[in-house]
């Protein structure tokens, strides 16, 4: 019996208190894990850093110059809107005077460095008065839009009282489009920068119904859980779809501008508008802005 209680003891010891110095060891290992976590991340945003072209990776750093277009693809009219007879392919889009298409503008800007474009601005009878910006909002009038064989595109904004954007094409078989993002994603394949991934075309069209349905539309806690998205998608890469400039892009940052988000936006959203701006093609948003 006195041997039965010696064991007892001992596994009363065993299953006691914690050795102080074992106890010590651990807090050391787990403060070192730590360490070790800070470590990597320093280390995967130096990565980062080094293998990203610097235009890309933070243009928010850069000076601004002269907009220089950021697709360098090429795009052929004829293959994507059909052989033409000479005629001078026209777009027509009448939007609202309260909700201007700010993403539409900007792709006019990079469309206008593809293509000779013919860019005017009207005002339908619909609406009383429209504010001298959004008059002047696809830039000055070109000194020869007298003659329309010099162009080979015409792009017209009317603004209108519509409840929903409308684009109309000169093609004869080709049906009104409508919505902004819609019209955005028709305007984007004529500078011939669409991903070929299909996985990135994919990405590409949930950032723009993201920020069409849930920055325009949603309520406070929907755009607060965008702008977190927004957030962790750019802490890992320059751009939404990764190193490449792209419509996403345009349409996220147009709708983030819209929302007046950009002063309590989180530090990588601030840092990617930042990076649009100074590739020059939203000069002509801001002023709308105001």
């Amino acid at each position: 019996m006195d041997h039965t209680r010696k064991d007892d003891d001992d596994d009363d010891d065993m299953n006691g208190e914690v050795d102080p110095a074992l106890k010590a060891l651990e807090e050391r290992q787990d403060e070192v894990l730590r360490r070790l976590y800070e470590i990597k991340a320093t280390v995967d945003g130096l990565a980062k850093t080094v293998s990203t072209p610097d235009a890309d990776l933070d243009a928010s750093t850069l000076s601004r110059g002269p907009a220089e277009s950021v697709f360098r693809g090429t795009a052929d009219l004829d293959s994507l809107l059909g052989k033409d007879l000479g005629a001078l392919r026209d777009i027509v889009i009448n939007a609202s005077p309260a909700c201007p298409p700010l993403c539409l503008l900007v792709l006019h800007a990079l469309l206008c460095q593809r293509y000779q474009v013919l860019s005017s601005v009207h005002v339908h009878s619909s609406v009383s008065a429209v504010p001298p910006p959004l008059l002047s909002c696809l830039g000055p009038r070109h000194i020869d839009s007298h003659a329309r064989q010099h162009f080979q595109l015409g792009f017209t904004l009317i603004w209108k009282d519509v409840s929903e954007l409308q684009m109309k094409f000169n093609t004869q078989s080709m049906c009104p489009i409508e919505g902004e993002a819609n019209v955005a994603r028709f305007l984007f394949r004529l500078l011939g920068a669409e991903p070929q991934d299909p996985v990135a075309a994919t990405q590409m069209d949930c950032w723009i119904d993201t920020a069409v349905f849930q920055l325009s539309e949603g309520g406070s806690k929907e755009r607060a859980a965008v702008l977190r998205s927004l957030n962790a998608a750019l802490g890992r890469s320059a751009w939404l779809l990764g190193q490449e400039f792209s419509l996403a892009d345009i349409v996220c940052a147009c709708y983030v501008l819209r929302a007046g988000q950009t002063t309590s936006a989180p530090v990588n959203v601030q840092r990617w508008l930042k990076s649009c701006q100074n590739l020059g093609h939203f000069d002509c948003v801001y002023p709308l802005l105001q």
